[in-house]
């Protein structure tokens, strides 16, 4: 096992803005390369626990990451999202060092691997228990994501399979924390344009809250592990 395959989904997706406070679109989703060939494939589910094993030594067996953040949780997330966001690696759209060595083909293999470790994660249980926020701003957080994030990301943070859009219910609050700041900043270079430009005005105050209250959806039930679940492809 070794390291980060997938630094997810996300929970958002970002593009840097330009000095004169436009956005570069250039590689917000282009399609082609492997992300078009991954999505074309048939997934191969017992390839998907192979190359799974790579990416467990970060994001865990279980796929819950970490509650302080270091990497997030991506069991659950949109094959599609997974797809997009390891490609984009990959192809040096998006700048993920700690991962992108152990991201290369020459690690888990082509097209074919990214379809069907998608796959495999997209598959697996969520967390029921992720790191959450103070809780000391969750009206004013409730209203930032009512105004602001509910059209991309859904009402309860369910994301779009169909249009690449992350699930964000039931991520780890110190992650959120963090990815949306290099998508305020410009660090994180393969967003949606709207979010980063949307994003622009928010205080810290307002970050913290909406994203406590976003830490703080709960994914469907049937989406959801046990407290107690352990992954039975992997022996622990």
């Amino acid at each position: 096992m070794k390291a980060s395959l997938l630094s997810a989904a996300l929970v958002a997706l970002a593009l840097p803005a330009l000095a004169e406070g436009t956005v570069d679109t250039s590689s917000w989703n282009q399609g082609g390369g492997e992300q078009d060939e991954a999505l074309h494939l048939t997934p191969n589910h017992e390839n998907g626990i192979e190359v799974y094993e790579v990416c467990s030594a970060c994001h865990q067996l279980n796929g819950w990451g970490l509650d302080d953040g270091t990497f997030p949780q991506i069991s659950g997330q949109h094959y599609t999202v997974i797809i997009k966001q390891l490609a984009d690696i990959r192809a040096l759209n998006r700048d993920n060092p700690t991962m992108y060595p152990f991201a290369l083909p020459s690690e888990i293999g082509g097209s074919q691997a990214i379809a069907d470790v998608a796959e495999y994660i997209s598959k697996l249980p969520m967390n029921p228990n992720n790191g959450v926020g103070p809780g000391d701003d969750l009206e004013h957080g409730a209203q930032l994501y009512k105004d602001n994030c509910v059209r991309c990301h859904g009402e309860n943070g369910e994301g779009d399979n169909d249009k690449f859009y992350p699930r964000i219910h039931g991520q780890h609050y110190n992650y959120l924390m963090r990815q949306y700041q290099w998508i305020k900043e410009g660090k994180r270079r393969n967003a949606n344009p709207d979010m980063v430009q949307q994003i622009q005005g928010f205080t810290d105050k307002d970050t913290s809250a909406v994203l406590d209250y976003v830490s703080r959806l709960e994914p469907p039930a049937e989406l959801v592990g046990a407290p107690d679940w352990v992954n039975p492809d992997f022996d622990w």
